[in-house]
């Protein structure tokens, strides 16, 4: 299994950020250019990712204040899990935690996890400037 990660802090509470996350469809705002065609509702989301691949994904857990973790709800290209997961850090500030968790094998592994780092950066750099806007 390989762990795709990063961690912003937000200055919002816990539970504005967590609000946030937890709606897919605001999770437009924070994808880059090359993500197109999304559809989504509150549970899920669907997208294509520029000479990559199309993705479908359903929320499959959600702890109130904590995390969402959403799954494939349709065939992807490698088994994944997306997971956010917030943090309480005083005075109206969170962690917010992002992590890709893939079933990638060495090939897939060579050409994935560098755009998926960038992935994930990127969705944590925008929800600090979203929600700090």
């Amino acid at each position: 299994m390989t762990i795709i990660e990063s961690k912003v802090t937000v200055n919002k509470p816990v539970e504005k950020v967590y609000e946030f996350l937890s709606d897919l469809n605001n999770h437009q705002q924070l994808m880059p250019e090359n993500i197109y065609n999304w559809s989504s509702t509150p549970d899920e989301a669907k997208f294509t990712i520029q000479n990559m691949a199309k993705l479908a994904l359903k929320v499959s857990s959600r702890k109130k204040n904590e995390e969402i973790i959403a799954i494939p709800s349709e065939e992807a290209p490698f088994a994944l899990e997306l997971k956010w997961s917030v943090r309480d850090k005083g005075n109206g500030k969170t962690e917010a935690h992002y992590a890709i968790s893939a079933e990638l094998n060495m090939m897939m592994k060579m050409l994935a996890a560098g755009p998926l780092q960038k992935l994930v950066d990127h969705e944590t750099a925008a929800l600090k400037k979203v929600l700090e806007a």
